[in-house]
């Protein structure tokens, strides 16, 4: 609802500590409309960084996995780029953060190099396991679909994922879909993310 303040989340978004909730650059925000505005203008912003950066290729970096959270939320939340530091309803134990995403990137440098998986796989395991880290305080979803993309465009040759052709940030069916699909991730099993992002 417009109303909603911003600190109220739909389902399997992760809800911020009140120490991340004063990183809010913008104090004239006062609803959760209001901030998905300015967080989508930032990430808009983001997109403009993407399509101008030299290197191409850099997409599976600890730098760029860091500098595009920085570049979709820096407007918005002064911790934009840093990775949580407490623990959550999801995701690794927050010391680990660093080592896991690190075995991911190699991980997927692997796939890519030696073709392990077909493309939409490697971008479909790489957001799963961005999500499944939870890098960041928040913004973690709109992040690893926005990298996922920005792999199997820039590194694999191939076209942007649909997801489910809706807004994932809102509650309803598509989110439901979306968030039952990681849940099956979770357990190994990639079929229902891997139908969902081409829908």
């Amino acid at each position: 609802m417009d109303d909603q303040l911003i600190f109220s989340e739909p389902e399997g978004a992760t809800p911020l500590d009140p120490d991340e909730i004063e990183g809010l650059l913008l104090s004239h925000i006062q609803t959760k409309a209001e901030l998905n505005r300015w967080e989508q203008d930032n990430i808009n912003q983001a997109y403009t960084w993407l399509e101008r950066r030299r290197n191409k290729k850099d997409v599976i970096s600890e730098e760029f996995v860091f500098k595009l959270h920085e570049k979709m939320f820096d407007k918005v939340w002064r911790w934009a780029g840093n990775t949580r530091l407490s623990d959550r309803n999801i995701g690794v134990d927050y010391p680990r953060i660093r080592i896991e995403l690190a075995q991911l990137l190699g991980d997927v440098q692997y796939w890519v190099a030696n073709e392990t998986y077909p493309p939409d796989e490697i971008a479909a395991r790489f957001h799963h396991k961005l999500v499944w880290i939870h890098i960041f305080p928040n913004g973690n979803g709109r992040h690893s679909r926005l990298a996922a993309d920005t792999l199997l465009v820039d590194v694999l040759g191939q076209e942007p994922f649909s997801w489910g052709d809706g807004d994932l940030y809102k509650d309803g069916e598509i989110r439901q879909i979306y968030i039952a699909a990681l849940r099956a991730a979770d357990q190994h099993d990639y079929d229902p993310l891997l139908a969902f992002v081409r829908s």
